[in-house]
This record gives C-alpha cells, structure tokens and sequence, in this order.
C-alpha cells in the first residue's frame, strides 16, 4: 500500500450509479439511482428526467425549498433509508462562497451527493526529535467510522456558521484547545475528493489548518466523541496512513497534505507531483 492507494480510496466512484440533482437549473448533487423509485412518491417535490432528478421549479425560494426538502428527509428517515439524523443543516451550494439554495439536513446530503464542507486541524508539537502530531481514536459509540483514528479536530461545517467560528467551537468540544489558542491555527488550505459510499456520493471540500501546540497542552474531549488521544512522532503517523486504513478515510488525506507541506515527503519522492496533484481534484 502507499499514500497514493489512500487518495485513490476517496476518489472511488462510477458515474452510472447517479443521476444529477438540479436545482433552479443548477447541477449541485448527484442522486443515487437505487433511491430515486421512492422520490416519485413526491411529484410536487421532484420532477424526475432521464439524466436528472429536478427539485419542481415551484420551489423557488430558500425557505420553500428547504421545508419541503426537509418533508422528505424525515419521511425517508422514518423508513430508515436516511440514518443518523443530527439535527444539523449543511448548505446546498455549489461552492462554499456561493449563496445556498436550500439547506438539507447534515445525513441527507450524501443520498443527493451534494457538496459538504468540513473543517481539520493538524495538531502538532515540536520536540527535540522532530514534529510530533497529536491524533484522536473516535468513539466506538460513535454513528460514524466508530474506533477509527482521526485528526485531532474535525468537523462538518453546519450553514450559518463562519468557518473559523466553527473551528474554535470544534476545537472546544473535540479536544477542550481554549479560544485564545485555537485562535493562533493557521490555514493551509483545501483537499476535495468524490467518493462513493453506501449513504450515496461525497464530492466534498475540507478546509485545513495547522496549529502548533505548546508541549505541555495535553487535549482532552469534551463531547464523547473522541475516547482517547496519542501524541505520536510524525514518523509513525506515516506509516500508518500509507500501510493501513486505521484512519477515516479523509483524514489520511489532510495528513498527507500536512507531510507535503512540512517537508515529510519531499519533492524527489516518487509519487509527490501525484500526490500534490491527487488531493485536490
């Protein structure tokens, strides 16, 4: 295995699968095949073509879209076709700096392949041995990718919430980094992929931020989602995202892009054009 198997691991997908989602004559997800049988059942909410499942043009403000949007989910949520539901909204957009035209409940964008957005903080320590990066093990009670290691701050990014606002919340809840010093996290960037997952298509956009953390700062989880902290030489973290899967599977990208970066894989590595190039696609 290798750090490109990881980055090909989230951009696994077959187009024949999906048709597009079309909004107000915008493309802005991909639905999968096998669900739209039960979308037929709302005719006032979707109009459904060959190549395309179209919100019904008369739903042609946020509000209205989204309530009726929102009518769906729950009725696929009761008969267990969307799961996990978190009471959170994710924009319906484009791109992150577009104006949404709906909002969608945070388990139901994969079942219309819509575009998420995230946030991911690298955590990091200088010792006299090097760069040390501190990684999370995800809760095994957790709804999603339970027991698997993560970044040590991650998080979907909700609508109405600015994306450092957001990161200092998570960094708060995920690993208990005060305000002021989740203030000093700098951002680095971007990665996207498109991956196929059984809950439908993740075409999404994580945003990454680096921030160096005073070597006596031991982080602590607030919010149950994470059971336990290691602080381990970078050395060690990659090898486990290039010879395993023991890590969510967009995190190895974030961690790759930080070894980039930092000069962990350097320019005359084998792959490193690939590799620059693979994580944002």
């Amino acid at each position: 295995m290798s750090f490109l198997d990881r980055i090909a691991d989230c951009n696994l997908w077959n187009p024949d699968n999906f048709r597009w989602f079309v909004v107000d004559g915008c493309r802005v997800g991909r639905v999968r095949r096998a669900l739209i049988p039960r979308l037929t059942d709302f005719p006032d909410v979707f109009e459904i073509e060959d190549d395309a499942v179209i919100l019904h043009p008369r739903l042609d403000t946020f509000a209205a879209r989204s309530a009726e949007i929102g009518r769906v989910v729950r009725a696929l949520a009761a008969e267990g076709i969307v799961q996990g539901l978190r009471s959170e909204n994710y924009a319906v957009t484009r791109s992150y700096a577009e104006p949404p035209f709906l909002q969608m409940e945070r388990a139901a964008i994969p079942h219309f392949g819509v575009r998420a957005f995230g946030v991911h903080l690298s955590g990091y320590v200088r010792t006299a041995d090097g760069l040390h990066m501190w990684i999370g093990r995800r809760a095994h009670d957790k709804q999603t990718y339970p027991g698997m290691l993560d970044n040590l701050v991650a998080g979907g990014q909700p609508i109405g919430l600015g994306l450092r606002e957001n990161l200092i919340k998570e960094c708060g809840e995920e690993a208990n980094i005060p305000p002021a010093l989740a203030e000093r996290a700098i951002a680095v960037g971007a990665i996207t992929y498109c991956m196929e997952a059984p809950d439908g298509l993740k075409p999404d956009v994580q945003f990454c931020y680096d921030l160096e953390l005073p070597p006596d700062f031991t982080p602590r989880n607030t919010d149950g989602e994470i059971q336990e902290f290691y602080l381990w030489p970078l050395a060690k973290v990659a090898e486990i995202v290039s010879e395993t899967r023991e890590f969510k599977f967009n995190c190895n990208l974030v961690i790759i892009d930080f070894l980039i970066r930092h000069g962990f894989i350097p320019p005359d590595h084998p792959d490193y054009v690939a590799l620059c190039q693979g994580l944002r696609r």
